[in-house]
């Protein structure tokens, strides 16, 4: 989950990087379908799920089966929603004590770590796996991660003795579009005429975005005007030796120069 330049970038400002340090040892429990649909906008890019990004991660499931090696025991899990392997890696100097602590084949964990890719597919590094005591705990977080999603999406529900109407009526006036969903439309300022199409439609998203101190992620530009990651950080690299952006908190967020 970290990026190529981790929250350090030296872009960034120290508001900035203070915001990515804490993402970054943020926790999200997440199923494990969730996990499947997080993506990266490249290699060293940070994780991306529904334009937010991903810190640390915890997932509940049940073991469906066990590989140990001599540096690493492989677990396969299984939610109900997905598989995705979790990687523990083993330290040497330590008793091995996992099969004593009920971490064997057929039980339930909860499973907390980063998720990584390896030859295209993902597993989770973990830092914590340890057995679930009790059925409910299955349950409960199943709804934090549903609850956790719908924040994101619609925001926190209303404080107690808040109008949730009013929270209706304030979304209302900020627009039907959220950060990342405007389309782009062919840009015909004579400014940027002269520029790539490709460049025309990341400067017209980037236009069309509400303001916002942190930038565009590179992703949400790239899944908005098309094209492949590659391209699109070619093109805003252009885009910055012309003067007309600039990085933000990192090498993956960008903003237009006012």
């Amino acid at each position: 989950m970290t990026r190529g330049s981790p929250y350090g970038s030296t872009s960034g400002s120290p508001g900035g990087l203070a915001r990515k340090s804490e993402i970054a040892h943020s926790l999200r429990p997440m199923t494990i379908y969730q996990l499947s649909q997080a993506s990266q906008a490249h290699t060293d890019a940070d994780w991306m799920l529904d334009d937010q990004e991903i810190g640390q991660v915890t997932v509940v499931a049940y073991i469906a089966s066990v590989q140990t090696q001599a540096t690493n025991s492989q677990y396969m899990l299984d939610d109900g929603s997905g598989r995705i392997e979790a990687r523990r890696w083993i330290d040497s100097s330590v008793d091995d004590e996992s099969e004593r602590n009920g971490i064997v084949e057929g039980a339930y964990v909860r499973v907390s770590g980063s998720l990584k890719t390896f030859g295209n597919k993902k597993y989770i590094n973990t830092n914590l796996m340890r057995p679930i005591s009790s059925p409910a705990e299955i349950y409960f977080h199943l709804l934090e991660a549903m609850t956790v999603t719908l924040i994101w999406e619609r925001g926190p529900p209303p404080r107690p003795g808040q109008n949730p109407q009013d929270l209706t009526s304030k979304n209302n006036a900020a627009g039907s579009n959220t950060a990342y969903s405007a389309q782009p439309t062919v840009v015909t300022n004579d400014q940027f005429s002269n520029l790539p199409k490709l460049h025309r439609l990341i400067i017209t998203f980037m236009q069309s975005q509400p303001p916002n101190d942190e930038g565009i992620h590179v992703s949400a530009i790239a899944r908005t005007v098309g094209g492949d990651a590659v391209t699109i950080s070619e093109a805003l690299d252009k885009l910055m030796d012309d003067g007309l952006v600039f990085a933000t908190i990192d090498d993956s967020h960008f903003k237009l120069i006012d």
